[in-house]
């Protein structure tokens, strides 16, 4: 990387099940926050771009990315959409200061999906429609899918992946349980709880073998990141955290061809992100992650894809307390998207987040032992296989 880039400010806001403030009223919030942890930067006179992630269908409106620069002091101001995760947001503000173009930018992503009445509906309309849709086809009596609920997907996977891996029901649930409790130190955590094994294995069957409580709830919030080149970035803030090297990846939408046992596209953006950063053991040069957990599953999964652990080994190390906060490499010490709630197109940034209190031992009661290099990781969602990796250091 031959520009050196770094985080100067976050703000966050939400992170609960409901919020009854508009959706424009969390991003405010957070990007006020935001630029006071930036030493007060001016968003109108220092920022040179903004970022905004949003997708329409999420929204309920078209051309949803009008509605978010009044908030952040984009206004008359270069102004970019993503309609990805946050973290390709992020990594698109990251490129525009390599770049050159900016010197310093703005990156917004937010979830108000409590106002969502048809959740289900628009994970089906996400799939292939001349292939893979019809199979989905309502049924004009009940009004439901006649292919089922849209976490079928997961449980294929979940199903595929166990077999492949030995990885058992059991392991991910331990998940589940890891990332519930670590939620109950987080205190901007929605879903903080005392689970077992037990209560998850118990929990109802969504899609076999994938469990309710093995899924993450849907949570409201935004979260702000503010970017700027290393020339600038001390002008700003005593304890930049750099951004290290990143990488993004989007696999095949057809279901059909889809590799239903390892997440490729994971695998592809950490190496992108290894290669940038010059990590040649990840396992010994990266101290812990945020990864996406959107299903207990994709924590182990994503682990493996990203050589933290060996193909079938991150169970294992999940039963054995490793990946918890005081083990040898902590895993969603924030509590993730299962604790903190599944934030849909901000959850990247939510990892974000996430990371960057630890480098600057900002996590209050999660905080890790070890913190100088961390990593965040996140994927689209059902039923995409796109995702993104970004590392960090102090």
């Amino acid at each position: 990387m031959e520009r050196k880039i770094a985080v100067v400010g976050v703000g966050w806001s939400g992170f609960k099940p409901f919020t009854t403030e508009e959706y424009r009223e969390l991003i405010f919030e957070a990007a006020v926050k935001a630029y006071e942890d930036a030493g007060g930067i001016n968003p109108r006179k220092d920022v040179d771009g903004f970022i905004g992630v949003a997708e329409d269908l999420w929204e309920g409106i078209s051309i949803a990315d009008e509605y978010y620069p009044d908030q952040v002091g984009a206004v008359f101001k270069p102004e970019n959409s993503v309609s990805a995760d946050g973290i390709v947001g992020f990594i698109s503000a990251c490129m525009m200061i390599q770049s050159g173009v900016w010197d310093t930018a703005v990156v917004e992503a937010h979830s108000k999906i409590s106002e969502v009445l048809s959740v289900n509906d628009l994970l089906l309309f996400a799939l292939d429609p001349v292939f893979n849709r019809p199979l989905w086809n309502v049924d004009p009596k009940t009004k439901k899918p006649v292919g089922g609920h849209p976490y079928m997907f997961a449980g294929l996977e979940m199903n595929r992946y166990l077999a492949e891996t030995g990885t058992t029901v059991e392991q991910c649930a331990k998940v589940v349980v890891k990332n519930y409790r670590n939620a109950l130190r987080n205190p901007f955590a929605a879903y903080g709880s005392n689970l077992t094994v037990e209560d998850v294995i118990c929990s109802k069957v969504v899609s076999h073998p994938l469990k309710e409580l093995d899924a993450s709830k849907f949570a409201d919030g935004c979260v702000v990141v503010v970017l700027a080149g290393e020339e600038v970035a001390k002008k700003y803030t005593d304890t930049p955290i750099w951004v290290k090297g990143y990488g993004f990846c989007s696999e095949t939408s057809w279901l059909e061809c889809h590799d239903w046992g390892e997440s490729v596209y994971t695998r592809i953006s950490g190496e992108m992100a290894y290669k940038m950063s010059g990590i040649k053991n990840p396992r010994k040069e990266v101290n812990f992650a945020e990864v996406d957990d959107t299903f207990s599953y994709k924590e182990l999964q994503n682990l493996e894809a990203l050589k933290i652990f060996g193909r079938g080994e991150a169970g294992k190390f999940v039963e054995e307390n490793l990946t918890a906060i005081d083990g040898d490499f902590p895993v969603n010490p924030s509590g993730g998207s299962l604790g903190q709630g599944n934030l849909f197109c901000a959850s990247g940034l939510q990892k974000i987040l996430g990371v960057v209190l630890q480098l600057r031992n900002e996590a209050g009661k999660f905080q890790v032992s070890k913190a100088e290099v961390g990593l965040a990781q996140a994927w689209r969602g059902i039923p995409t296989t796109s995702g993104a990796v970004t590392i960090l250091g102090r």
